[in-house]
């Protein structure tokens, strides 16, 4: 068992662990730790535990020290740098003509480097950009390209919900969220309802998608052939997932008449084609825009942009062809020798 603390440097951001040495540390104190980007200063969310020695990244490095009083106001002063950076980048990337959109400035405890997060369609040659900015701050720069759902949770905001956005309040990870998510909880498949701030699928789509999962399986699909405890052969017309109840068309007296069911006293006869293809439908009524917008949505920006992504992947390609074709050409030298 190896002993450890939780540190988180921004806001909402990943938690990383540490080796709290002999210091008596505590949840909500902040420490001065060594990072690969240099010294930092970060706030500590989990305090010392036990955890067993395979979920630890070894080499786990050891906090410095205890932030001081002197470490806290470096730390603000710091914070009222970033603003008077990120003006200075503004006027310095529309002084270059350059297709970007800057969305944060962040210097690190130490001052040794100054990074800064932006959003472009494409790839930018901000190579010129670089040079001008370290001229004026006398540091290390670096710019890092972000994608979409990361823009959103440095910037925050307020959801349809009403409530502050799920990525910058307590999610230190982006969960992968799918259109299937969607269609297991019976919502519709309407662009405009699904998708968040960012544009991108809403992530609170992954908080109940277990739930939905486990309930599902106990119901019968739209068209399926269903006994009622009267013993009456009925199709099932629709189904409420939460309450478990099912709706069911069945023929009394020559005349149909709709009865609603708790799922268990249900008995399944037979699965009809239209329950099996209910995902196949709704595709089907859909219009192609709407189709398009929703792989639109699903599509994850992380650091790297689409297109980059799709001209490595190209890239990949054509070097293992390349690479075949040069294995072929050896080996039909050595026959031919």
């Amino acid at each position: 068992m190896t002993r450890i603390i939780g540190v988180r440097f921004r806001n909402v951001g990943k938690v990383y662990y540490f080796g709290p040495k002999s210091l008596n540390i505590k949840a909500g104190d902040h420490v001065i730790v060594e990072t690969a980007r240099g010294v930092e200063y970060g706030h500590v969310v989990l305090g010392p535990k036990d955890v067993e020695d395979s979920r630890i990244v070894q080499p786990l490095k050891e906090v410095i020290r205890l932030a001081t009083p002197k470490d806290d106001a470096r730390e603000e002063s710091n914070r009222k740098k970033e603003k008077e950076a990120f003006a200075i980048c503004q006027k310095k990337i529309a002084a270059h003509n350059l297709e970007m959109k800057l969305i944060d400035a962040e210097y690190t405890f130490d001052n040794n480097k100054v990074l800064f997060y932006f959003t472009a369609d494409g790839r930018v040659d901000f190579r010129e950009l670089v040079k001008d900015l370290a001229s004026v701050f006398k540091t290390r720069i670096e710019l890092r390209q972000i994608g979409v759902r990361d823009e959103t949770k440095i910037l925050g905001g307020i959801g349809i919900c009403g409530r502050a956005l799920c990525c910058s309040t307590y999610l230190s990870d982006f969960a992968p969220v799918s259109i299937k998510m969607a269609k297991e909880q019976n919502l519709s498949l309407n662009p405009a309802k699904i998708s968040g701030t960012c544009g991108r699928l809403m992530c609170c789509l992954k908080n109940e998608q277990e739930t939905y999962e486990y309930l599902n399986k106990k119901l019968p699909g739209n068209g399926d052939i269903v006994i009622t405890p009267e013993g009456d052969r009925g199709e099932v017309q629709s189904v409420n997932v939460l309450r478990q109840l099912v709706k069911v068309v069945v023929e009394v007296n020559d005349e149909k008449e709709i009865r609603e069911y708790p799922a268990d006293v249900l008995k399944l006869k037979q699965r009809h084609k239209k329950g099996r293809d209910k995902e196949k439908e709704k595709d089907r009524d859909l219009t192609q825009e709407e189709k398009k917008e929703l792989e639109l949505l699903e599509k994850e920006h992380g650091g790297e942009p689409a297109g980059r992504k799709e001209r490595s992947k190209e890239k990949k390609h054509q070097a293992r062809k390349d690479a075949e074709h040069g294995r072929r050409k050896a080996s039909g030298g050595r026959t031919s020798g």
